[in-house]
């Protein structure tokens, strides 16, 4: 059996729950478009979408909050504030990717979009950069 250290072990569980607190809230933000879209809550009043994303959103936070504390340096984790920030950043926009990709047939990757998520790569390098 494989043994890990602790902060190891926490930054594994960080990014586990950090990358299903961010599938969780794309759900919440633009799952209820794809729903629209199906005819499902075409006709539901937007306080009851709103009602639905809370839900889904609540769920998430049940995902985040730990894996910031779990991951966060002071609490014996391998990330500073701003390397959680800049991972959560860059997970939700890959996972937003996908979902769109998947989920909503009419949008298509660029070129750009290529080269902005490279510079998101290049971002995460230099926030774990050792500077010290």
């Amino acid at each position: 059996m494989i043994k890990m250290n602790t902060t190891l072990w926490a930054g594994v569980i960080t990014i586990g729950m950090l990358i299903i607190s961010n599938i969780m809230m794309t759900f919440a933000w633009y799952g209820h478009l794809k729903l629209q879209q199906m005819g499902v809550t075409s006709n539901w009043p937007l306080y009851l979408v709103i009602l639905l994303s809370w839900g889904i959103a609540f769920l998430e936070y049940c995902f985040m909050v730990p894996a910031n504390r779990i991951g966060f340096v002071d609490n014996g984790g391998p990330f500073s504030l701003l390397q959680l920030k800049i991972v959560q950043e860059a997970l939700t926009l890959t996972i937003f990717t996908a979902f769109v990709t998947i989920f909503f047939k009419g949008e298509s990757l660029h070129w750009n979009h290529f080269v902005s998520f490279g510079l998101l790569v290049l971002a995460v390098f230099f926030a774990f950069l050792d500077t010290k």
